[in-house]
């Protein structure tokens, strides 16, 4: 499998797991518990796998970058979450800070 695509499985399945440690309620509520465990496992996992191929450096700041930027929006959107400049500031800021880090030559 591409390790890009595994390296975007692992950041949709971070995702997932960041999302639904909001309504697990501190591991009181048994099935967002099960997908927090999950989708962090399976993203660990997935990570793993696309650093046989991925620089370290590259590959964790697209995955936390892109998993941070995605989660905030999350936020946003599902839980109605503030969203003002300086939010939207950081988010671009992060994303830049992906896309300088893919183009410093940190892939094969």
């Amino acid at each position: 499998m591409n390790s890009y695509l595994l390296l975007a499985t692992a950041i949709i399945c971070e995702v997932f797991g960041s999302s639904m440690l909001k309504v697990s309620n501190g591991f009181k509520k048994i099935l967002p518990s099960i997908g927090v465990v999950l989708g962090m496992g399976s993203a660990f996992y997935c990570l793993s796998l696309a650093l046989s191929t991925i620089p370290l450096g590259t590959a964790y700041a697209i995955w936390s970058g892109v998993g941070t930027a995605l989660t905030a929006l999350i936020g946003v959107i599902i839980y109605k979450e503030n969203f003002n400049l300086k939010k939207l500031l950081g988010l671009i800021l992060i994303i830049g800070g992906v896309v300088i880090m893919k183009l410093s030559g940190g892939s094969h």
